[in-house]
């Protein structure tokens, strides 16, 4: 389980960084670091609009968004009424944001959503992933101890107390889902609202209302 099998990385500002790394849960604690080297080679088209926050042409910011950085948010994003960014956050470029929506510790390729009552936490959402209204992406144990990622059947020690969703390109988490610490979600996948998912869940496939997992079925043109 590899940066490479997720995301796109061509998709985020964060692709040249994101390639260093093998295991994908291992960028978490360096988002800061991150941001900062960024930061340093920003084009034109950004401006510091407050402190340690950086927002690209054509995105707009509700004056009712609460913005904690360092942070770094792309162009044309959508940055909506009542939204938290808090700390170590980096947004591509077309992302949106939505009302009583909280993201920390967190980096969204382009085109993400996550636009109504969501919580995203110490975790990485790949090019256009969607989450429904109240999907939730938990971050932390009851236990307060570690949280380990599940490869290949593998319990692996990933180090961190706070890890959120791995969640691969293009795909979508149902309404008020719920993913457990340390879920991954692979590519083109969706989940069904009111589902709770852990582990690792396969690449191409559905997990349905009565918690049943199928391969997804595309057209010729997909």
């Amino acid at each position: 389980m590899t940066v490479n099998d997720l995301f796109s990385l061509n998709h985020s500002f964060t692709g040249p960084w994101l390639r260093t790394y093998n295991q994908p849960w291992a960028v978490l604690p360096s988002i800061s670091q991150i941001i900062g080297q960024i930061t340093a080679q920003l084009p034109s088209d950004f401006h510091e609009r407050l402190p340690g926050v950086w927002v690209g042409q054509g995105t707009s910011i509700e004056d009712s968004a609460l913005i904690q950085g360092p942070a770094i948010i792309g162009r044309r994003c959508r940055i909506r009424h009542n939204a938290f960014i808090r700390n170590q956050v980096i947004l591509g470029d077309q992302v949106v944001v939505g009302n009583a929506t909280e993201v920390k510790n967190a980096i969204l390729f382009d085109e993400v959503q996550v636009p109504h009552f969501n919580y995203v936490g110490d975790s990485i959402l790949g090019y256009k992933v969607h989450l429904g209204a109240g999907a939730i992406l938990s971050n932390y144990k009851s236990t307060g101890d570690e949280i380990h990622a599940y490869v290949d059947h593998q319990k692996v020690s990933s180090g961190l107390r706070k890890f959120g969703a791995l969640i691969g390109d293009r795909s979508e988490i149902g309404c008020n889902a719920v993913l457990y610490p340390g879920t991954i979600i692979g590519p083109d996948s969706i989940i069904y609202p009111l589902q709770g998912v852990r582990g690792t869940f396969p690449a191409r496939h559905i997990q349905k209302a009565d918690g049943t997992i199928v391969a997804r079925q595309f057209s010729e043109e997909e």
